[in-house]
């Protein structure tokens, strides 16, 4: 459908691209991945043809359609949400008119004329178009769409704007969504989902019929789309087949597979070296040391990426709390609507939340998930009930919004800094590296930041001087993937209590010992993770309990119990049942033959074995003597041979294509390497004892 051939960008100076080729298919189901400022945006404008090529060239075959969603920026007005969604088949109700306009031509024209054939022609043309649009289901459709991007049906008769950014985006989401274009380009299309319309547009993706791209920082959402990642690095794209989680496996395998071939080349260069060193003053080795010369500027040399650094932050641990942190009561939060009636978000809520707790809030956006946390942390009063805090508690609340407490006038180095003294410069810089702040961004003041800038950084302070209890709003929004594994796995390891939302399935898999879903003004607690709650949701084993406690139960020759705070089996240990004695089998002896210049082992003793005088070399006669110079050629040839092929089988390893493949290259580089070193010792005897034989 499309192609880049040589494509190459700069901004300014700096060469962003240089020598991508990309034939894009109709089958294409890819992520584009990569570190930020790699330039993975500009490479999907690219592609859609909002950005230039500096040089090469962007082919796009006739009839392909595309469709290109940004991260943000959009701002639609005018028209209802579902009329801006419907206006995407303005086309189809056009034809629509001149199908009607034609059924007059065709009921007064002469059915023998002309016109009457042309008008019947066209007819049927539009009604073959109209057919293949299910022109009869646009507005189910379009409803269809809406639903599952979250829209409620209120929501479809509202002005767009009306509606926020995130909303906007939402909307525009859903008109590429309803074109159906032949390639769909979209850049973070989860920013602004939940959780729920998340799950539905990974379905909707799965079934999509034509070919689409995608930037996410989403590991989850990723797995569950593409078939292919494409990862830009060092001004050049690495094609990689598979998801994401495959990606980074290949990757792993393709960088020591490098490591390998790097190796290989090294050991093969110094014995080159090695060797012309060593005969270049000989005459009778000119030709052997000329040919490894040339062999040696022939060589590519192998080139190993630097590993993007690894950063472990971990938290300074806390005061400890009292073992419960907060009691909450027959909570109720009512709004008043504008014409006067109340609006009910939560209703008797109660539940507690234990020191060590882990806890997801889930829930459809509107649930009430974002009050409750502003309840709980003190932002905001119920409407009535009781939020009893516990002994030694000391809250602090992420707010999505949470860059508006930043004092705009401060340098962001000297701010973090004076959050907790005790940490050093290196370590800050480092944690701000990790949030994209990176060189003199750490001199900036806050005020110059963007909103998502010091969102970003607001998470970075919090890290570094936490509270004992943790009420984080969104805190994975504007975070790529570095950033968000740094953030879970400094939360993995805090002694404190965490109450979180994210949209984010891979970190709340990875992080939620317990799931609080906002539902019907209720909350329902679910032990586990999010996939434990999908579990459970979609008819699994019943709240409270476990796939391991149900075994159980049909198992009692064993003792345990399930924990009611988080759902785990704890097992009782059994008493007088002996664990089997694992018995070491007896070493075997190593025997070896003794050789010229080492000691022997026998039977306990050391006794040095004392090399043999070599024999003087007695002259050959001329038909022995040319028999040996025939084989030194017939050695040196298929050395050069040998080397030739070494040399290809190196380059083929270091562009790596599959694991089998890298396999196969693998153990012919074995045979070559070995056939060599045996080629290699036979020719220096050869050429030793021809040495000898002149000298004698």
């Amino acid at each position: 459908m499309l192609q880049l051939a040589g494509a190459g960008k700069r901004f300014g100076q700096k060469l962003l691209f240089d020598e991508l080729n990309w034939l894009i298919t109709s089958n294409e189901r890819t992520g584009l991945v990569g570190g930020n400022g790699t330039g993975k945006s500009t490479l999907l404008k690219m592609i859609a043809g909002i950005e230039g090529l500096d040089y090469g060239q962007r082919t796009l075959i006739k009839g392909t359609t595309l469709g290109y969603l940004p991260q943000d920026g959009l701002a639609l007005s005018g028209r209802s949400v579902f009329d801006e969604c419907l206006s995407v088949f303005d086309e189809l109700h056009e034809l629509e008119r001149e199908s009607e306009r034609l059924t007059h031509v065709l009921s007064d024209a002469d059915p023998k004329s002309k016109e009457y054939a042309a008008a019947a022609d066209r007819y049927s043309e539009i009604a073959d178009l109209l057919h293949a649009h299910d022109i009869y289901t646009l507005d189910s459709q379009v409803g269809a769409v809406l639903g599952g991007l979250g829209f409620s049906k209120q929501d479809w008769e509202r002005r767009t704007e009306e509606f926020s950014g995130g909303w906007q985006m939402r909307i525009a989401l859903a008109k590429l969504l309803l074109q159906k274009p032949s390639l769909l380009l979209l850049d973070e299309p989860t920013n602004h989902l939940d959780l729920e319309s998340r799950n539905w547009l990974e379905e909707y993706l799965a079934s999509y019929e034509n070919a689409f791209i995608l930037i996410s920082h989403d590991r989850y959402f990723l797995d569950q789309t593409v078939s292919k990642t494409v990862e830009v690095w060092n001004k050049r794209m690495h094609v990689y087949h598979g998801n994401y989680s495959k990606y980074l496996t290949l990757k792993d395998e393709r960088r020591t597979q490098l490591i390998s071939a790097y190796k290989n080349q090294r050991e093969r260069i110094e014995a080159l070296e090695a060797f012309i060193n060593r005969f270049r003053a000989q005459a009778t080795k000119a030709k052997q040391v000329q040919s490894r010369i040339k062999e040696l500027e022939k060589i590519e040399r192998i080139e190993i990426p630097d590993e993007e650094a690894t950063i472990h932050f971990t938290f300074p641990q806390p005061p400890a709390s009292g073992r419960t942190v907060l009691d909450v009561r027959n909570l109720t939060k009512h709004y008043t609507n504008p014409d006067g009636t109340p609006k009910v978000i939560l209703e008797d809520v109660s539940f507690t939340i234990d020191r060590g707790d882990r806890i997801a809030l889930v829930g459809v956006n509107g649930a009430g998930k974002s009050t409750l946390l502003r309840m709980l942390s003190g932002q905001e009063a119920p409407t009535s009930g009781e939020i009893k805090v516990g002994h030694n508690v000391l809250a602090d609340f992420f707010a999505q919004d949470q860059y508006k407490v930043l004092d705009g006038s401060a340098e962001m180095l000297s701010d973090i800094t004076g959050s907790n003294p005790r940490v050093d410069v290196v370590t800050l810089r480092s944690l701000l590296g990790c949030f994209m702040f990176t060189g003199d961004d750490v001199f900036k003041k806050l005020g110059v930041l963007s909103g998502g800038e010091r969102n970003r950084y607001a998470m970075a302070k919090m890290l570094v001087s936490p509270a004992n209890f943790l009420l984080l709003d969104e805190p994975t929004n504007h975070l790529d993937m570095r950033a968000k594994d740094v953030l879970l796995d400094a939360v993995r390891s805090f002694s404190g209590t965490v109450l979180f939302v994210s949209h984010d399935r891979y970190f709340i898999d990875g992080l939620a010992t317990r799931v609080f879903e906002v539902e019907e003004r209720r909350v329902h607690i679910y032990p586990g993770n999010y996939e434990d709650y999908l579990f459970r949701k979609s008819g699994g084993l019943p709240t409270g309990t476990s796939e391991l406690s149900a075994k159980l139960t049909q198992d009692d020759s064993t003792g345990g119990s399930i924990d009611a705070a988080t759902g785990m089996f704890k097992p009782v240990k059994q008493v007088g049942v002996k664990e089997p004695e694992i018995i070491a089998p007896p070493v075997a002896s190593m025997e070896g033959e003794p050789n010229s210049d080492s000691t022997h082992e026998i039977e306990g003793s050391l006794t040095p074995v004392t090399a043999s005088p070599k024999p003087s070399a007695k002259r050959l006669n001329p038909i022995k003597l040319k028999q040996m110079e025939d084989r030194v050629a017939a050695a040196e040839n298929e050395l050069a041979d040998v080397e030739t092929r070494i040399a290809t089988a190196e380059q083929q390893q270091a562009n790596y294509t599959t694991a089998d493949a890298a396999k196969t290259i693998s153990a012919e580089l074995d045979l070559l390497r070995e056939r060599h070193a045996e080629l290699t010792a036979e020719w220096e005897t050869l050429a030793m004892q021809l040495e000898e034989q002149v000298l004698a």
